[in-house]
């Protein structure tokens, strides 16, 4: 049965301290990397190769609450912005995320820059390699919990006991590498983080963060062209369907999402299914969940909102997860310059890059 009430963790500081030690020593621990289901809306997230696409710059922030009913629960803050130099055929891109992660209070936080730049095959395809250098830091926080020592006869709050943990923290950089490969409508990325497979552990010993595996794409089909005589659109809003897909692995770990996008600008909708339809890891149930999305474009400012109904062995129960995105476009050209003919990918809507 799923606990979907608060409580609070009954365990001494003596015991706490042996499980964390454990679940810090070499092979032990299985850590996965944060994921976000509007994965396109956090581009330098997803693929190095995808900063500064869009032809002009960004800025972005992305949030994610996953299973918010239960006490351990994940909370994942990135924000970024990048920017395309386009006498240069180059863009550079900075991005921070923050991730804090269940009862024990361990969180991440790291800075990386990105590098992308755009090689023109031929006329009909462009690929645009893209690498990222980042440095991490992970610490525990013990300041939101309460111990069972620490309460009284009649259920009142005592000072902490005992020694406090401190100094548990651990600091590395790390390197990722990507790509994006595309033709008018059509594209293919993928990207490999962590390539180092630096030391997490936080409380001493050996635990390499594993390297991820990612693979993406999608087709954009269009309804009717936005120039159509025979139907007009003054307004050259988009409407086009874009079935996308996104494969990761990290570790043991392998997840799946697949689904589309709905394009009637200025909104745009999404349903995706994340899962694989075999057996997951340690014999656990690996579909995971079916996710809904909205967003709404006023211009340069796009809005998006995803639910994941939790389909798993850990049930709806959990709260699911709630995500926003917000990202802004901008540009710091002269507009009376002409500008140097360069390809945009054409992704779901122009939105999401």
């Amino acid at each position: 049965m799923i606990r979907t009430h608060t409580y609070r963790p009954i365990i001494s500081f003596g015991t706490l301290s042996v499980l964390m030690l454990v679940l810090f020593l070499p092979n032990s621990s299985q850590a996965q990397d944060p994921q976000f289901s509007q994965y396109y809306a956090a581009p330098l997230y997803l693929n190095p190769g995808l900063t500064g696409i869009n032809q002009k710059g960004r800025a972005g922030v992305n949030y994610r609450n996953q299973w918010p009913s239960i006490d351990a629960n994940y909370v994942t803050y990135s924000a970024y912005v990048d920017y395309f130099f386009e006498e240069q055929y180059s863009a550079l891109g900075l991005i921070v995320n923050r991730d804090q992660e269940g009862l024990a209070g361990l969180r991440s936080t790291n800075v990386g820059l990105q590098y992308a730049y755009q090689l023109n095959l031929n006329y009909n395809w462009t690929f645009r390699p893209g690498v990222e250098a980042s440095y991490y830091w992970r610490d525990l926080n013990f300041s939101a919990l309460t111990f069972g020592d620490q309460f009284d006869e009649t259920g009142q709050v005592r000072p902490v006991t005992g020694e406090p943990f401190t100094g548990q923290n651990a600091r590395f950089f790390d390197l990722a590498f990507g790509g994006i490969l595309y033709s008018g409508n059509l594209w293919f990325g993928a990207a490999m983080h962590h390539v180092l497979e630096p030391n997490q552990a936080v409380a001493g010993g050996d635990d390499p963060l594993s390297r991820k595996f990612s693979l993406h794409g999608g087709y954009k089909i269009p309804f009717s062209k936005l120039s159509n005589k025979s139907r007009p659109n003054p307004d050259q809003r988009e409407r086009s369907m874009t079935p996308t897909i996104n494969y990761k692995q990290q570790g043991p770990f392998k997840q799946l999402d697949v689904g589309l996008y709905l394009t009637l600008e200025p909104v745009l909708v999404g349903l995706w299914y994340r899962g694989l339809p075999i057996e997951g890891f340690n014999n656990t149930k690996n579909s995971e969940a079916f996710i809904t999305m909205i967003g709404f474009n006023t211009g340069s400012t796009t809005i998006g909102y995803s639910f994941d109904y939790t389909i798993s062995d850990l049930g709806i129960g959990s709260g699911g997860a709630h995500e926003i995105s917000i990202t802004y476009a901008f540009s710091l050209a002269d507009p009376r310059k002409p500008s140097r003919e360069v390809r945009e990918l054409r992704c779901p809507v122009p939105f999401i890059f």
